[in-house]
């Protein structure tokens, strides 16, 4: 097959199987695109946070967290319109599983064993369709640094009491920035806080 040439558009492809993860690299590779693999649901987030893939392909089935959960998770921290092309992959074929990836507005749904060239198809179409990419900036949250050093440091999986070891402060200052954070971002839960500023380019991931 000839390769052909897709100006190196990254797509992330979260999968957890090996040998469908060495598929689907070096058939995408061999079709021009760059791959980055993720092989579950928190290093694929942590990944898409990243803002570099221009399209995700996601196993509904992973450890640690599913594509259904990521996919519900993006869609508390950003509209449908300001997230990446969004691909279920799956073994799943029957209705539920396809009316629930769409109601949660996957962009599309392939499922296993995957014919390529339908693959490569339909990556294309998502991403001519001009399906934005763009984050949220989030302008008007204002973290002052100690509360975006918190966030980052939770963001890294560290609990308050780490964080205030790192950071030498007591526990107590820990939870009054994270929370003050948490408050300012809208958000439910210290997680839903550390990824919408991530998300928003509010700290590093």
């Amino acid at each position: 097959m000839a390769k052909t040439t897709n100006k190196a558009k990254k797509i992330l492809c979260i999968e957890d199987d090996r040998e469908t993860v060495r598929l689907i690299a070096e058939e995408l590779t061999e079709r021009g695109f760059d791959v980055e693999i993720a092989r579950d649901g928190h290093s694929g987030l942590v990944a898409i946070l990243k803002g570099t893939a221009d399209l995700v392909l996601c196993d509904v089935g992973l450890p640690f967290m599913s594509g259904v959960e990521i996919l519900e998770l993006l869609n508390k921290i950003s509209p449908q319109t300001e997230r990446v092309p969004f691909v279920f992959l799956t073994a799943l074929t029957d209705r539920y599983h396809q009316l629930r990836s769409r109601s949660l507005g996957a962009d599309d749904y392939v499922t296993k064993p995957i014919d390529f060239d339908i693959l490569e198809t339909i990556i294309n179409a998502r991403l001519a369709a001009g399906v934005a990419r763009n984050v949220i900036w989030l302008k008007s949250v204002n973290l002052n640094d100690r509360e975006a050093e918190v966030l980052t440091w939770a963001a890294r999986g560290k609990t308050s009491a780490q964080i205030g070891d790192t950071l030498d402060m007591p526990k107590r200052t820990v939870d009054f920035h994270l929370d003050n954070a948490r408050n300012k971002l809208g958000a439910a839960t210290r997680t839903e806080a550390v990824f919408k500023a991530a998300w928003g380019r509010l700290i590093k991931v």
